[in-house]
C-alpha cells in the first residue's frame, strides 16, 4: 500500500469531526470544508516526516487547528443578528444586508455525525447559539477550549499541537470558559425538548407556512420568541413583533422540506418552487424560541 493510500485510510474515519471542528473555529461551513481538504494537503506532504510521534489523529488535529488559526489572523468575528444589536420595531425597515464574512453559516447535521454514538455530543456542540459564542473567544482561546473540552486531548497534547506550555494552555483554558460563560448560555440552563416535541414543533411550522397561516404559527411560538434574518442585521424580538414581520410574506406559495441544522430542526423553504433559503429553529418544551432564516439556501448537502 503507498504512502497516499495509507494517509487516506487514516485520514477518513476522522474526516467528519475535523469537518466540526474546523467549523466551530470559523463559524462557516465553506471555509471549514477547504480548511479540511488542506489539512489533507497538509498532512500527505508531511507524511514522510510523521515518524509516528504521536497518534494520527492528534497530528491530523494539530494541522487543522493551525491552518484555522492562520485563517482567523486579521478577522472579525462572525455573528448572528441577534449578536449584533437591538432588535427592529418596525418590521417594514429595509434590512442592512452585511457580507459573508460577517455571519455565521448553518451546518447540516449530516455533514458533521456520522457515528451514532457520538451525535447526541455532536449536536450539542454545533448549536447555533454556541458557534457565536465562540466567535467571542480569543483565536487560541477557541482553540484550547474546543480541543479540551470538546475533542478531549489532554492537555499535554494541546500544549504539543499548539507549540505553548502545559500551563499556558490551562490557563487558557479558564479564561476562555469565563468568557463563553458570560456570552453563552450554559447547557445545563437549557431544557431540550423531547424528541417527539421537536418534530411536532417542526412539524407545526411548516404547516403554518405551507398554509399561510399566521395564527397557526403563532401557536408554535413562544411568548418571547425571536426570528433573525441572515445575511442581514435585522432580527424581531417577542411573538407580535414576529408575526407582524411573518404575516405578508406568508401569503406566498411555500413549499417545506424537514432537515436538521448544527443539531436542530429545520426547514428548506421553497417559494413557487425554487430554493428560498434555510429556517433552523431553536426548540424548547414550550415552543419555538427562536427562528434563524439564512438566505439564499447554502450550498451543498441540504
Amino acid at each position: 500500500m503507498g504512502e497516499s493510500e495509507i494517509l487516506s485510510e487514516a485520514f477518513e474515519p476522522e474526516r467528519r469531526g475535523l469537518l466540526a471542528h474546523c467549523y466551530r473555529m470559523l463559524g462557516a461551513w465553506d471555509e471549514a470544508e477547504d480548511l479540511v481538504q488542506e489539512t489533507y494537503l497538509r498532512a500527505m506532504q508531511g507524511w514522510s516526516n510523521f515518524e509516528n510521534r504521536s497518534s494520527v489523529r492528534t497530528w491530523l488535529y494539530r494541522i487543522a487547528t493551525n491552518a484555522c488559526l492562520t485563517a482567523l489572523v486579521g478577522r472579525t468575528r462572525r455573528a448572528l443578528p441577534s449578536g449584533l444589536g437591538a432588535p427592529s420595531d418596525d418590521p417594514a425597515t429595509p434590512p442592512e444586508v452585511l457580507g459573508p464574512e460577517a455571519w455565521i453559516q448553518p451546518v447540516p447535521t449530516a455533514a458533521i455525525t456520522g457515528d451514532p454514538a457520538a451525535v447526541v455530543t455532536a449536536r450539542e456542540d454545533v448549536r447555533l447559539a454556541l458557534i457565536a459564542g465562540l466567535q467571542h473567544l480569543a483565536p487560541r482561546q477557541r482553540a484550547v477550549l474546543l480541543l479540551r473540552e470538546v475533542l478531549a486531548f489532554p492537555a499535554a497534547e494541546v500544549a504539543e499541537m499548539l507549540a505553548t506550555s502545559v500551563p499556558a494552555v490551562k490557563s487558557t483554558l479558564q479564561r476562555a470558559r469565563a468568557r463563553l460563560a458570560e456570552v453563552s448560555p450554559s447547557r445545563d440552563d437549557v431544557e431540550e425538548p423531547t424528541e417527539q416535541r421537536t418534530r411536532e414543533l417542526l412539524d407545526g411550522y411548516m404547516a403554518a407556512w405551507t398554509a399561510g397561516d399566521p395564527e397557526a404559527f403563532g401557536r408554535v411560538l413562544r411568548a418571547d420568541a425571536a426570528i433573525e434574518l441572515l445575511p442581514s442585521r435585522v432580527w424581531f424580538a417577542g411573538k407580535d413583533r414576529c408575526l407582524a414581520f411573518a404575516a405578508p410574506s406568508m401569503a406566498w406559495s411555500w413549499q417545506m422540506t424537514a432537515t436538521s441544522a448544527n443539531g436542530q430542526p429545520a426547514a428548506v423553504a421553497y417559494l413557487d418552487g425554487k430554493p428560498f433559503g434555510v429556517a433552523v429553529l431553536t426548540a424548547a418544551p414550550d415552543g419555538i424560541a427562536k427562528v434563524t432564516v439564512c438566505t439564499p439556501v447554502p450550498a451543498g448537502g441540504w
